[in-house]
């Protein structure tokens, strides 16, 4: 089924209804979604512990459930791309709804190229909203916003080597800490057990996507990817009311900035106009920026706190903390597995960027294999290293840093021989390889913040 021809079957995208209510099993969410006789709703939990309070104004919950249902929707939307979505739940200023915009197309900037469609940022979706009582909640959210909790922070734990490197160096730091996991699975549990907590300290939310969405798929309609990470930013806003912790500390670097490919204006607007498609969009400094600003809490501080880091500098820090190199993982195409596939961009990406670091015996045995000696992986291999048109569309590094860690690696490792991929590979000069110390200039932590990754940097670099 083509884009347009779902646009035209299906003209209109509805956002009916949110509802929350709290339970013995926690505080449970369910959306009620529709595109002409097509229903959806999905549903989300927050588990109950002893730690959260669910004695929030209603006020409260109605506006924090009511945005986690605007950013739901984005993946039911796709299916059909319905050119109308029409808000019958809430109301929206014209900001929110520029905000929303911009979100949606950019977030989806991958799942347009790789469907190829032809579209405008303008024209791809209009927002109505109804006439609600949302505005007039602005100022009573914010005045009954509180946190008893004022120094604590929630890392957001997804199981690969990012958010080991924040959980530890937080928790070394002498920081309260409270990891918080979506939808568990093996690699996150181990990797918060090892940091020190059982689950029943983890903040857990499970996430249901409706079958009738994967049917849908099944049938032919649109798929492909979305901002995961912006629908986590709601959720963890959510979190933080209800565990009265203000400080959300996510472990997206300054890598994620990079667009994974460069392509041409859509539609003939101005054939030598370009702009960018970014995979981790919802991971940039920008989308940081722009939620931060949307939120408008000047007590809840959503950041990154690697954000000054490299991929290379966190590889670098995560290679000391040998614990978890037996229970981490960041490989989506084995994620329900729990393995590290083998065979895709993101392990290799993941191999490449901890071999100058960790000697590759121990590497091989972490992988199940040494990936540089995989041939079958060259087409990969020439993504990351920035010989092909397109990065892949994974959370990796940026071409200069894969570039560096090649070129230490086979100074340190490979002075006798050339693994697979390495044959005719030539290493960067060491005054073009990303530097291992120092931070960058941007992000929005505090300076005691920024003390504890420099003084991490400067003690192992």
């Amino acid at each position: 089924m083509d884009y347009q021809s779902l646009r035209n079957r299906y003209p209109v995208f509805e956002y009916k209804a949110y509802h929350w209510k709290v339970e013995e099993a926690g505080l449970r969410l369910w959306f009620d979604f529709r595109m002409n006789d097509i229903e959806f709703h999905p549903t989300a939990l927050v588990e109950r512990r002893p730690f959260l309070d669910f004695q929030v104004p209603a006020s409260e919950l109605d506006r924090l459930v009511f945005d986690i249902g605007m950013i739901e929707l984005v993946s039911y939307w796709k299916c059909a791309c319905p050119p109308t979505v029409k808000v019958l739940c809430g109301s929206l200023t014209n900001e929110q709804v520029a905000f929303w915009k911009k979100l949606y197309w950019n977030g989806l900037g991958e799942f347009f190229y790789t469907n190829g469609i032809e579209e405008t940022p303008e024209a791809f979706m209009v927002v109505e909203s109804g006439v609600w009582k949302l505005d007039d909640l602005r100022e009573q959210m914010l005045s009954t916003t509180h946190y008893p909790l004022p120094t604590h922070y929630l890392v957001p734990v997804g199981g690969g080597k990012d958010s080991v490197v924040t959980l530890e160096l937080l928790r070394r730091a002498g920081k309260q800490i409270r990891p918080l996991i979506m939808n568990p699975r093996g690699a996150t549990v181990e990797c918060a057990r090892v940091a020190g907590f059982p689950m029943e300290e983890v903040f857990v939310i499970r996430r249901t996507i409706d079958p009738t969405l994967l049917e849908l798929n099944k049938q032919g309609y649109l798929n492909g990817h979305t901002p995961f990470s912006a629908m986590l930013a709601f959720y963890t806003r959510l979190a933080s009311v209800l565990s009265s912790i203000p400080n959300v500390a996510l472990s997206n670097e300054s890598s994620a900035n990079e667009a994974t490919v460069l392509v041409r204006d859509q539609c003939g607007a101005n054939e030598n106009s370009w702009s960018y498609v970014n995979h981790q969009y919802s991971k940039s400094l920008e989308f940081e920026n722009d939620f931060r600003e949307y939120i408008e809490a000047s007590t809840f501080n959503y950041f990154s706190f690697l954000r000054p880091l490299s991929e290379l500098q966190i590889a670098m820090l995560f290679s000391r903390f040998t614990d978890y190199h037996d229970v981490f993982r960041s490989c989506n195409v084995g994620s329900k597995q729990d393995i590290w596939c083998g065979h895709c961009a993101k392990c290799l990406f993941a191999y490449i960027i901890l071999s100058p670091f960790i000697e590759p015996e121990r590497l091989n045995a972490i992988f199940g294999k040494s990936m540089l000696d995989d041939g079958t992986l060259r087409t990969e291999f020439l993504q990351l290293i920035g010989q092909a048109e397109t990065k892949p569309f994974e959370c990796v590094g940026t071409v200069d840093e894969v570039n560096t860690a090649l070129s230490m690696t086979m100074e340190r490792w490979y002075a006798d021989r050339r693994p697979a991929l390495l044959e005719g590979y030539r290493p960067v000069p060491v005054e073009r390889r990303v530097r291992l110390h120092g931070l960058l200039p941007e992000g929005n932590l505090t300076e005691e913040e920024r003390k504890i990754l420099s003084q991490c940097i400067e003690k192992n670099s």
